[in-house]
């Protein structure tokens, strides 16, 4: 059963001025009461391992439904460099890879380390399309640009990776849980889900295609990896699962026990009404500021000396200072009254 939009935004508290959600999203009550809740079961040693093994199932599935894999595509992970060095130790030497001019360093610092054996390049993200040609092996982008709000044109990447023979590394760390996205269209996606999926720091997916799978390393891979964790916790001999679970990390406990409850709140509801709510009021702010709009539930605005983001902070708003900008984003606990807070801090108007 799809839940409404209402449903999604009545499971959390209201966090007037909270335009921060590309840095870190507000749990729902559901995720602070279930962390709430084994903090008082540990500190009586009444620590759970079964539940905590429950909810590592149920975020993986819910995650599988929110971007369109099926669950034995989904491997478990904690930050985005470390699945993304997963891929970077796969790739022969030699080979070519094009980032984005000016992204995460989350999705260009792995493979920048192992230079000089792989070949790196930037392209600015309006022109990545056009960077990838015969002879690149690998594009390694974020769907949504962490510094600008910019949403890449994904089907021009995509298509030229095709044509190309190449590999695509997509971050999906600023996009899902507010743009639907589908994680099967690329070889590998990396995401993180404490900003725009609401869940705790330290909770990541990747997804890897089956005929990409084998060509994978699993550097990091420990007894979380095996095909019977439970069975794999000594060696000598290695029976890695077969799935995507080969690529798993083992999970810190406590952050996806209020994963599960995170993650379920946003699968279980339309993504694209999820969509429509902050890119309209992100777009309304653009308006009261005579910008046109932007289709992005992040507005980034020039910044250079900070003025603008000490007028919003002032004024009771949480944005972020990133690449000489701030940064604002619209999420589903935000309203009209937080646009109209936050253009009053910039003395603008809603337009109209």
């Amino acid at each position: 059963m799809v839940r409404s939009l209402d449903d999604l935004r009545s499971d959390f508290d209201p966090a007037p001025g909270y335009l921060n959600a590309a840095t870190a999203g507000v749990p729902p009550r559901r995720t602070v009461r279930a962390l709430r809740a084994d903090l008082d079961r540990w500190g009586s040693g009444g620590l759970d391992v079964p539940r905590y093994e429950e909810a590592v199932g149920a975020a993986r599935a819910r995650f599988a439904a929110l971007t369109a894999v099926d669950v034995d595509r989904v491997a478990i992970g904690s930050q985005v460099s470390a699945m993304a060095a997963v891929v970077a130790a796969s790739l022969p030497d030699g080979a070519r890879v094009v980032c984005v001019d000016g992204d995460f360093t989350s999705t260009v610092y792995p493979f920048l380390a192992q230079a000089p054996r792989l070949r790196v390049c930037h392209a600015p993200a309006d022109r990545l399309a056009e960077a990838v040609v015969p002879g690149v092996d690998l594009v390694a982008y974020s769907l949504v640009q962490s510094a600008t709000g910019q949403v890449l044109d994904d089907d021009a990447v995509v298509a030229a990776a095709r044509a190309a023979g190449a590999w695509t590394l997509c971050d999906l760390t600023q996009a899902a849980g507010w743009l639907p996205v589908d994680a099967g269209r690329y070889d590998v996606a990396v995401t993180a889900a404490y900003k725009w999926l609401c869940a705790p720091r330290g909770v990541g997916f990747l997804t890897v295609r089956p005929e990409v799978q084998d060509r994978l390393r699993p550097v990091q891979a420990g007894w979380y990896a095996g095909d019977d964790p439970w069975t794999s916790c000594y060696g000598p001999e290695m029976h890695l699962a077969a799935d995507a679970r080969r690529f798993d990390v083992s999970p810190a406990w406590q952050a996806w026990l209020g994963a599960a409850e995170s993650l379920d709140a946003f699968a279980a509801t339309d993504p694209a009404a999820v969509r429509a709510h902050a890119v309209g009021l992100a777009d309304a702010f653009r308006a009261g500021l005579g910008l046109p709009p932007g289709g992005s539930a992040i507005v980034s605005l020039p910044d250079a000396d900070g003025a603008r983001r000490a007028a919003l902070e002032s004024a009771g708003c949480r944005v972020a200072g990133r690449a000489g900008r701030v940064r604002v984003a619209f999420h589903v606990w935000n309203d009209e009254e937080d646009v109209a807070r936050a253009l009053a801090a910039l003395g603008a108007r809603v337009a109209g």
